[in-house]
C-alpha cells in the first residue's frame, strides 16, 4: 500500500531508483506504538538475558553442564534482542536500507540464532533425560567438556545449514536473484528447501524434544511418588532421593521453557505453509521474537538461585572480593 503525502505523492524507499519499493502507509499513531513496543521488547530481552549470562558466568556454583546449556540459550536470545531494532525498521518502513549483501548476511544471522535456540533446547532435553532417567551415568556421560563441544557443534551446524539455504537459493548470485522491487529484503526459498527446513529445523527436533520430555515426566512422577511415600511413612529420605527430586524439579522447569517455545513457534510454522496475510505473519514473527524475552522470566519464577544472583548483580556485590565463590544455594535449594 503506497504511502501518500498531503499532495497525494507516493513516497518510495529510494526515490532516485525507478524500481524502488513503495513505502508502507502508516499513521503517526501506529509508528509510535510499534516503536515503543519494539524498544521495550528489545531492551527487556537484552537486559534479562544479560542477567542470566552474567549470573552463570560469574558464580562458580553455577558452572554445571545444564547451566552451560542455559548460558548458550541466553546468548542466542540476547543476540535476537539486539537485532530486533533492525527487524523493526523493515517492519515499520517496509524498506531495506542496508544493501543486498547485508540483507543476505542478516538473514543468515537471524535464522542461525533461531536454529541455535532450538538446538540448545534439544541439548537441554538430552541433558535432563540422562540426569533424570539415568542418574548414575550422568557424571560420566555429561561433562563440562562434552557439553561445551556439543554447544560449539550446534552453533557451527546452525550457521552452516542456514548459510547453505541462502546460497543454494541463489541470493548471492546476481544472475539468479529475483525481487519485486529495489529496497526489499527477502530470500526466496524454493519448495524443496522449505519442506526440508520444516522437517530439519522444526518437526524432527520437536518430536525428539517432546519424546524425551514425555519419558522424563513419566519417570519424574514415579520418583516423586516414591519420595513422598517415604516421607509420609516417616522413613529417612537419603541424599540420593533428595538429589533426584531436585533434578526432577529442574526438568519440569526446563520443560516449561520448551512448552513456551512450542506455543510461540507452532502457529508461525503452520501459517508459513498456508496462505495468510502479511499482517498475520508479521504478528506471528514478533511472537517468535518475544520467546527470547520469556525464557529469563521462567528462570525468575522457578529458579531461586536466579533471584539471588540478580540481587548480587543489581546491588553491585559481584565486584566484591571472592564474590564468585558465594554459595547461592545456602538459603534455597534448586
Amino acid at each position: 500500500m503506497a504511502y501518500e503525502t498531503e499532495d497525494h505523492e507516493t513516497q518510495y524507499c529510494f526515490p532516485a531508483i525507478n524500481s524502488s519499493c513503495i513505502k508502507g502507509k502508516r499513521s503517526s499513531h501506529e509508528y509510535n506504538i510499534i516503536y515503543v513496543f519494539v524498544s521495550v521488547l528489545s531492551a527487556w530481552t537484552v537486559f534479562l538475558n544479560l542477567l542470566v549470562i552474567i549470573s552463570i558466568s560469574h558464580f562458580k556454583k553455577l558452572h554445571t553442564p545444564t547451566n552451560l546449556l542455559i548460558l548458550s540459550l541466553a546468548v542466542a536470545d540476547m543476540l535476537v534482542g539486539l537485532v530486533m531494532p533492525i527487524e523493526a525498521t523493515r517492519l515499520i518502513e517496509m524498506c531495506w536500507y542496508f544493501g543486498d549483501t547485508f540483507c543476505g548476511l542478516y538473514s543468515i544471522f537471524i535464522w542461525m540464532l533461531l536454529s541455535a535456540s532450538l538446538s540448545n533446547l534439544v541439548l537441554i532435553a538430552v541433558d535432563r533425560y540422562v540426569a533424570v532417567c539415568h542418574p548414575l551415568l550422568y557424571p560420566q556421560k555429561i561433562t563440562m567438556t562434552k557439553t561445551l563441544i556439543s554447544i560449539c557443534l550446534s552453533w557451527v551446524c546452525s550457521s552452516t545449514y542456514n548459510t547453505a539455504v541462502v546460497i543454494n537459493n541463489g541470493y548471492f548470485d546476481i544472475s539468479r536473484r529475483t525481487y519485486m522491487c529495489y529496497g526489499e529484503c527477502s530470500v526466496l526459498v524454493g519448495f524443496a528447501w522449505r519442506a526440508t527446513d520444516l522437517f530439519m529445523s522444526f518437526i524432527f527436533p520437536c518430536i525428539l524434544i517432546i519424546s524425551l520430555y514425555l519419558r522424563i515426566f513419566y519417570v519424574v512422577l514415579q520418583q516423586v511418588k516414591v519420595i513422598n511415600t517415604l516421607m509420609k511413612s516417616g522413613k529417612c529420605v537419603n541424599e540420593g532421593s533428595v538429589r533426584r527430586k531436585s533434578e526432577s524439579k529442574a526438568a519440569l522447569t526446563l520443560g516449561i521453557i520448551v512448552t513456551v517455545y512450542l506455543v510461540c513457534w507452532i502457529p508461525y510454522y503452520i501459517c508459513s505453509i498456508s496462505a495468510v496475510s502479511s499482517i498475520t505473519m508479521n504478528v506471528l514473527t514478533w511472537v517468535v521474537y518475544m520467546n527470547s524475552g520469556l525464557n529469563p522470566m521462567v528462570y525468575a519464577l522457578f529458579y531461586p538461585w536466579f533471584k539471588k544472583t540478580v540481587k548480587h548483580i543489581l546491588t553491585l556485590k559481584i565486584f566484591q572480593p571472592a564474590s564468585s565463590l558465594v554459595n547461592i544455594f545456602s538459603e534455597h535449594k534448586l
